[in-house]
């Protein structure tokens, strides 16, 4: 093909092109576009055609000051940039993130006559990316209901509800003590509802300063503040079609719960340093372990906005509720620290099984995996025992100070797991025969024992040990 016959057919060259292509003149004015940049931007031919570039707002445009005094894009002075990551206006008003080759055509006297653009978009590889690392972060937890282990009542009451709030497209806020898988609550809905297929895109909102909060959560414009040298998506407009789950919703100051409120209300936002507003369908799934109505009694969170995302709630039972579940969190524990370290650990003992049982677990399932990640770093092999166990499990501290544990009669049982403690010898007697007393007025509950005496269960174990006393005979002598 000749070359006369190239510029006959170039314009259906660019247009077979799947990246988007524009050439701008030396001006800066746009001359030419192929039918990608259409698709890309949204913009037709004829509403950028003689239109400056800035039309798109990229935010890795730079300007220059030429030698004539005036101010132009820095292209013109390097004569390419390649493999430049940047995001673009398009006509929607949202950012496009796209991958811009460029370079500068001059003349056979080196004078610039435009340049030539190539924008290939890259919100596929951006959502797949985040897709891959969700799925990553999910294969390690795929057992039970979406991550979730349990065959407690509790827990299967949970599966329903969380199944009743994945159909629904209600806000859903999640109830729950630290450790208790608020997050694996928040993406078990999104696997299970409609918007599966979308975005999910989830945020702490306690782990940054007001003003951050803002731009991570709704994104700015370049030159928006100190430091906001590019422009960038907020968490909103990524999760566009999809969910977008915000824990530690009750840390969020009040100056962004209007702004929360606003996108609930009317689905739209702005940039910060920005005007232009940005329609989203987003479904909202919230998250805390404080206590909301208490927040709002104390003017640190807004009543409006508690309306709106307790719409659904789901509250999830701490672990001391469903200790019936701790054997098979432990043996599955196990089971995963055993194919990480390659470590020949076979679980925990009678004694260290019943430690587990016992303890409240303030820190509920996160503490259990840490303490058994503990032991692993101890153990070599064999099965873990009570010496191999964090202290503050094996000694629990107690749950009221020394000065104001009251003295009850040693016949008579606390009715709950948070019991005050009782004195360790209240008959004066020796430790063995006080042991041996206990259990023969609790009839070998060795549970009820701990509670008389005012010591766990474990160290009830450790003092039958101790002193060689065989419960059968106990009873038998009672």
């Amino acid at each position: 093909m000749k070359e006369q016959e190239i510029n006959r057919y170039w314009k259906k060259i660019v247009n077979t092109m799947s990246e988007g292509f524009m050439l701008v003149g030396p001006d800066g004015i746009i001359l030419v576009v192929n039918e990608a940049f259409e698709r890309l931007t949204g913009y037709t031919s004829k509403e950028v055609i003689g239109k400056p570039c800035t039309i798109l707002d990229c935010d890795a445009c730079e300007r220059t000051l030429t030698k004539s005094g005036q101010v132009w894009c820095r292209l013109f002075a390097e004569g390419q940039v390649l493999k430049c990551h940047c995001h673009l206006r398009i006509k929607d008003g949202t950012y496009l993130p796209a991958l811009k080759n460029a370079s500068v055509l001059k003349d056979d006297k080196g004078v610039a006559l435009g340049a030539v653009e190539i924008l290939t978009d890259l919100s596929e590889l951006e959502r797949l990316d985040k897709k891959v690392d969700l799925l990553s972060r999910q294969v390690e937890e795929k057992i039970g209901f979406h991550g979730f282990i349990g065959n407690s009542p509790p827990m299967q009451k949970l599966f329903e509800v969380v199944q009743k709030a994945a159909n629904s497209e209600a806000p859903v806020i999640i109830y729950g003590e630290s450790g208790t898988g608020k997050e694996l609550v928040a993406q078990a809905i999104h696997q299970l509802g409609r918007r599966k297929k979308e975005p999910f895109v989830q945020f702490n909102c306690a782990a940054l300063n007001e003003a951050l909060l803002e731009s991570e959560l709704f994104g700015h414009i370049k030159g928006a503040f100190t430091g906001a040298y590019r422009h960038r998506q907020g968490r909103f407009e990524v999760a566009n079609r999809g969910d977008i789950f915000l824990d530690e919703i009750g840390d969020v100051p009040l100056s962004i719960q209007i702004k929360l409120l606003r996108v609930l209300e009317t689905k739209q936002f702005e940039h910060v340093g920005d005007h232009h507003s940005i329609s989203v369908d987003v479904r909202i799934i919230t998250a805390t372990n404080k206590n909301l109505e208490e927040l709002i009694a104390q003017k640190k969170f807004r009543d409006d906005l508690y309306f709106r995302i307790n719409v659904f709630p789901i509250h999830l039972p701490p672990l001391r509720e469903r200790t019936e579940d701790i054997p098979l969190l432990v043996n599955t524990f196990v089971h995963r620290l055993r194919l990480r370290t390659g470590k020949k650990i076979n679980g925990l003992s009678s004694a260290a099984m019943a430690c587990f049982m016992n303890y409240r677990w303030p820190g509920n399932v996160r503490e259990l995996k840490s303490a058994l990640e503990y032991a692993f770093v101890i153990v070599e092999k064999g099965l873990i025992d009570l010496d191999q166990l964090p202290s503050n499990i094996v000694e629990p501290k107690p749950l009221v100070p020394d000065s104001v544990q009251p003295r009850l009669q040693t016949t008579g049982f606390p009715t709950s797991d948070e019991s005050l403690i009782l004195d360790s010898n209240p008959d004066g007697l020796d430790e063995k025969t006080a042991l041996i007393k206990a259990l023969q007025e609790c009839k070998g509950n060795q549970t009820k024992a701990a509670r008389v005496l005012g010591i766990n269960r474990v160290t009830v174990w450790n003092r039958m040990k101790k002193y060689g006393i065989d419960l059968k005979k106990v009873l038998r002598t009672y």
